[in-house]
């Protein structure tokens, strides 16, 4: 066998090419990109809230109703390897991001660690971070912006 028998499934393959479990597991359950987000039409430029969708768990950051959100919240992102390479409000700490640009997971990752509260030890997570969008009018969204969302506390350790 090759050496890519040895290599973890994220390194030996393609974003195109994991199955249905292998894609899953890559979400290393950050929850930044539940957070609502602000497009300015004329720029393009994206604005990072700290307003979670309503179904974002605050503790897990992980959604509560997954596999039905989108009768909840109907324009949730459906992430698949083309959605993947064309959103560019993406979180730089993203596994699906790292792995389209053919960077390898950082350290704190449930796959490369062993444990998935690495990723909230790290500092990466929303876990603590967010307030619930529900009750919050679209014009006061403004009044929510943060950087941290958008921010690479690691950029040169993957």
């Amino acid at each position: 066998m090759g050496e890519s028998s040895n290599m973890p499934f994220w390194r030996a393959k393609s974003l195109e090419a994991m199955s249905g479990p292998e894609w899953e597991s890559l979400c290393d359950g950050c929850g930044r990109c539940c957070l609502n987000k602000l497009e300015d039409w004329d720029t393009g430029e994206i604005a990072w809230t700290n307003l979670a969708c309503q179904l974002l768990d605050g503790q897990s950051c992980r959604c509560s109703d997954y596999e039905n959100r989108h009768a909840t919240v109907p324009d949730c992102v459906q992430l698949d390897p083309a959605t993947v390479r064309q959103l560019s409000w993406l979180p730089a700490t993203c596994a699906y991001r790292l792995v389209a640009e053919g960077r390898d997971l950082y350290w704190w990752h449930h796959l490369v660690s062993g444990d998935p509260d690495t990723v909230h030890q790290a500092g990466i997570s929303a876990r603590g971070r967010t307030i619930s969008e529900l009750g919050k009018d679209v014009e006061d969204y403004e009044d929510h912006i943060v950087e941290w969302p958008g921010e690479n506390p690691f950029e040169d350790a993957a």
